[in-house]
């Protein structure tokens, strides 16, 4: 061998390096495909869903358009909502009546296909998304049969699908104000309240984060807490009335008592705070018996109590009544919210065991105070209705009634 020539293997075969050919892009082949299992089948879904866990489509590249073919009956232009060039079906989502009893097959169908391919949700997410988010695009009857699908995928718990995909893409300012987003939840919340309760509908919209924002479904001309209960009303969707005016309640009664607790750390001038209340509860037309409840329960959050030094702590009660009996005098202006002050008092005395013992000199101390009413005291010893420690706190307070009675034989 001459030393310039290069050495050789023999019979060794040299391999080469693989290479990865990716197969062509090729959407329309597939809608047209998914598309012919439909018309096989007779849109027969039972069929449908058969022949499509048989077939051997290329599901993982195609997720999307295969949700297209679902939703209208074929592909649609990239990123728009209109067909493209290929066959069509006539047994879609878009296509068929907007009834449940219609709609619900193909919920189930679709569930089917996510059971055996279930990282199709992600595509599902990707296409309902896309179509919420061009809403104006369909016309009323298909934004309906949408809304229908939507409500029953969330009532049958489609696999994975998570509310946030639904709500959020919703709250585009043009679709908003067009009244589109208000018309697509009305169907919605009217067809998953069928099937279940307003709990579990608040339980989605919680977790779609729109629970605490439903004015914002509103065009803006229309967010108004009166045009809400207007509109709802109107759509029989009385349990959801009820629910955000109880919703709005409890946010003006919780901004009185932040309020009020900081006017009471700042240690106010009494007048400038019953001003404050008063306007509060005018403006938020809060019921006299709940701003009684606050008033007490932010007096008393105020008090300095000392753990286990029972003198002490009657002491801070005290002071405490006697500080701001105007206030507390104020708002109760008759004997039923009297009565309810009372029944605060017991309440807070027997969930606390530190203020157990100090119930008959609170009591006795809002008596002096004019803040209870001879009768009222005489009532709740007599027929209180309240039984949380009433037999223990009816013979502490019978010194004091007793003292009362002699006073009224003497008069």
């Amino acid at each position: 061998m001459s030393s310039k020539e290069k050495p050789t293997l023999g019979g060794t075969r040299i391999k080469t390096r693989k290479r990865n050919i990716a197969a062509p892009l090729d959407p329309e082949a597939f809608s047209d495909a998914v598309v012919q299992i439909y018309l096989d089948n007779a849109g027969d879904l039972e069929l449908v869903a058969k022949s499509i866990e048989s077939s051997e489509l290329d599901f993982s590249r195609y997720g999307d358009t295969f949700f297209e073919v679902v939703f209208i009956g074929c592909r649609t232009q990239p990123g728009t909502t209109k067909p493209d060039e290929g066959d069509r079906h006539p047994y879609s989502i878009i296509e068929c009546e907007p009834k449940r009893e219609v709609i619900l097959p193909s919920v189930i169908y679709t569930q089917k296909i996510l059971r055996r391919k279930p990282f199709l949700i992600k595509n599902l997410e990707n296409v309902m998304r896309r179509f919420l988010q061009s809403l104006e695009f369909f016309e009323e009857n298909e934004r309906k049969k949408l809304a229908i699908f939507t409500a029953l995928a969330f009532s049958q718990k489609l696999s994975g699908l998570p509310p946030e995909t639904v709500f959020q893409p919703l709250l585009k300012d043009n679709l908003v104000g067009k009244g589109l987003v208000l018309s697509f939840v009305t169907e919605f919340f009217k067809e998953y309240l069928v099937d279940n309760s307003l709990d579990d509908l608040i339980s989605i919209l919680k977790r779609g984060k729109v629970e605490d924002n439903l004015l914002d479904f509103f065009p803006p001309s229309k967010r108004s807490n009166e045009s809400f209960a207007e509109h709802f009303k109107k759509e029989g969707l009385i349990n959801l009335v009820e629910y955000n005016e109880k919703k709005i309640f409890e946010v003006k009664l919780k901004e009185m008592k932040s309020t009020l607790t900081t006017l009471i750390t700042e240690e106010a001038d009494i007048s400038e705070v019953i001003e404050t209340v008063k306007l509060q509860v005018k403006d938020a037309k809060l019921p006299d018996i709940e701003v009684v409840r606050v008033l007490w329960d932010v007096l008393m959050d105020a008090v300095q109590w000392s753990g286990k030094n029972q003198q002490q702590n009657s002491n801070s009660a005290l002071r405490q009544v006697k500080t701001w009996a105007a206030l507390l005098n104020t708002f109760c202006t008759s004997g039923k919210l009297e009565l309810e002050l009372m029944y605060k008092v017991q309440m807070q005395c027997y969930e606390d065991a530190k203020l157990m013992k100090l119930f008959p000199e609170i009591i006795r101390s809002l008596y002096e105070q004019d803040v209870l009413a001879e009768d009222t005291i005489l009532h709740w010893f007599r027929k209180g209705t309240n039984t949380k420690g009433r037999q223990s706190f009816v013979k502490a307070l019978e010194p004091f009634v007793n003292w009362l009675e002699e006073a009224e034989e003497e008069e």
